[in-house]
């Protein structure tokens, strides 16, 4: 039996049996949901831990190859881990559409109809079903397991995925379901019944907890504030909170930056809103290694921050690695398209804005937009600044304009019936999809003539948007044959006009899950431009024998992006301040770090 040291911790006091665990991307969701299903394996339960993030790294937690499939973690006595992959869950949902109908017609409608479900929509339905029977099936697989832990995507698509049963009812309740998105007609009562019983199941506090996750930092506690709104609105108003990663005040002596960093943390602490501090709430202590393996899972929950040896020297040359650097080439054209991409939480929201503030500061046109549903990019500029215009791919507003769009036009020319049967099409959640995409298709358009910088959602809702963008590239190809044409997918795959930035931390999981990104672009033809490393520790040479230890650990991961991924990298260091307002932008791009 793997040994526990842990603390009691509120959130795992008489757990029901279903517990998700969300919050911004990068705070350690993955990390909390997988040291709680070790503890509650470790009291004798039989757990399952789900990960419902398109970008899941709970196989690497474990050193496992995980999937589709309920696969037992054999060093955890009690313990079984499930990732709904998005597109294994998509290929399964179309073969079940498509096989029973194969031989029967031809083959041309075949394709027609493989294409038809081969788009985002279909991913998403696909994933959220395999979600929904999970927390509806109690006499099936799913009857053995005491608890189950989901691991979700950062918190907009969590949102996304924790409305989608409500959504789904009211579209099935109101007549609109048609096999177009939910498959064939045959199954629509099944998956009304399985959408409401998922419904009942996620707002039953009896069976059901939300643990809100954040570290210490203003922006990811206003996330939860934001979450706690939104999902107390849908009903699930039985949540908790864990502040993750907070440096005790035992390891900020004697070192400014440790000292900085500790009342920062300590003021966003004391600062939290009243509907947060009414929650229960765990705080989890900064270790002075990465939670990387069982042994440090095992331990997370407890006071003890490690044995830091303060003998060790940080051997890192980074002066020749600034952002500035990035910056100096890309203003040396005059328009393009620029995507910062990456895990959630590595800052790639700063470092989109920080190349935008500094390219409009020397007389670009700059449009600075995201495509994050959980992205908030007013709160890093705090500031307007000519020359920069800042927008936000806002699903709803997008959904808004593309319904009103499609009633303009398509059914200006149809009777009352014909424009009814319209509008209900239109309510389907899918809808969504396809106007978050014609949204980020016309900020690509844009940069024919202006800089156009994106913040991008954390990599799994990002592939999801790419996979859309394929999709229509498929179907204008089919349609024009020969002719000549350019989508938007073939304006990312130039070189010329799109520059990829894959932003990461020096740590083992965000540089994997990075360089697993990299190579997804790779194989739809296109070619990041540059990497750049955020918050490195390494780079801030701190003396605190904590942060130094986290700071030696990162120098082999920095090397191995250097060696192995890419030709251009910037280091960027962990600030003693973080940089919020566009003053404190424009320091990250003024001048070398070293």
């Amino acid at each position: 039996m793997l040994p526990v040291v842990v603390e009691l911790v509120k959130f795992l006091t008489d757990p029901p049996r279903f517990l998700f665990f969300t919050g911004k991307g990068g705070v350690g969701k993955t990390s909390i949901a997988c040291a709680a299903a070790i503890r509650l394996a470790a009291l004798g339960k039989r757990v399952l831990l789900v990960s419902t993030d398109p970008a899941s790294n709970v196989g690497q937690v474990f050193g496992l190859t995980i999937g589709n499939t309920i696969t037992d973690i054999a060093a955890v006595e009690g313990l079984s881990a499930l990732e709904i992959n998005p597109d294994q869950a998509a290929e399964d949902y179309r073969e079940r559409i498509i096989g029973p109908v194969r031989g029967l017609l031809p083959e041309q409608e075949l394709r027609a109809i493989t294409e038809q479900l081969s788009g985002s929509c279909t991913t998403e339905i696909a994933s959220f079903n395999e979600f929904t029977e999970l927390l509806t099936d109690s006499d099936g697989p799913m009857r053995q397991f005491d608890h189950v832990l989901f691991d979700t995507a950062p918190t907009g698509h969590t949102i996304r995925l924790l409305q989608l049963p409500g959504s789904w009812t009211d579209f099935l309740d109101a007549g609109k379901g048609d096999a177009s998105c939910l498959g064939p007609l045959s199954g629509l009562e099944k998956q009304r019944a399985l959408y409401a019983g998922a419904v009942a199941a996620l707002a039953d506090p009896q069976r059901t907890r939300l643990v809100l996750v954040a570290r210490a930092q203003r922006s990811t506690l206003a996330e939860i504030t934001r979450t706690h709104h939104e999902l107390a609105a849908i009903g699930l108003t039985h949540q908790y909170v864990v502040i993750n990663g907070v440096l005790p005040a035992a390891a900020a002596t004697d070192d400014p930056l440790a000292e900085a960093i500790y009342r920062r943390e300590q003021r966003a602490i004391a600062d939290l809103s009243d509907e947060l501090r009414a929650l229960p709430m765990d705080l989890v202590d900064l270790k002075a290694t990465n939670i990387v393996g069982l042994e440090a899972l095992a331990s997370l929950f407890s006071r003890e921050p490690g044995s830091p040896d303060p003998a060790e020297d940080v051997a890192l040359d980074v002066a020749d690695a600034p952002l500035s650097a990035l910056v100096d080439e890309l203003a040396s054209g005059e328009h393009g398209l620029i995507m910062c991409m990456g895990k959630g939480g590595v800052g790639k929201t700063t470092i989109a804005a920080a190349i935008a503030v500094a390219l409009a500061n020397r007389g670009h046109l700059v449009h600075l937009t995201t495509t994050d549903p959980a992205g908030h990019l007013t709160d890093t500029l705090h500031g307007t600044l000519d020359n920069l215009h800042v927008s936000s791919i806002d699903p709803t507003e997008a959904t808004r304009a593309y319904r009103e769009h499609v009633l303009a036009t398509k059914g200006a020319a149809l009777d009352d019936r014909g424009r009814m049967m319209l509008e209900e099409d239109l309510q389907s959640p899918c809808t969504e999809e396809v106007a978050v995409f014609q949204a980020f298709s016309r900020a690509i358009g844009e940069s024919r003539h202006k800089f156009v910088v994106v913040d991008t959602a954390p990599t799994g809702h990002t592939l999801l948007l790419l996979d859309a963008t394929g999709s229509y590239h498929r179907e204008v190809a089919r349609q024009l044959g020969d002719r000549h044409f350019t989508t938007p997918l073939m304006r990312l795959q130039d070189p010329a006009l799109t520059k990829v930035i894959i932003v990461t931390l020096a740590e083992t999981t965000p540089v994997l899950e990075a360089a697993g990104l990299a190579r997804e672009l790779e194989r739809a033809d296109i070619h990041p431009w540059a990497w750049v490393i955020n918050n490195s520790l390494a780079a801030a040479r701190p003396t605190s024998p904590v942060l130094r230890r986290r700071a030696i650990a990162e120098v082999p991961e920095i090397n191995t992006v250097r060696a192995d991924q890419a030709g251009r990298v910037a280091v960027v260091p962990l600030l003693a301040t973080e940089p919020v307002g566009i003053p404190a932008l424009s320091a990250l791009t003024a001048s070398r770090v070293g």
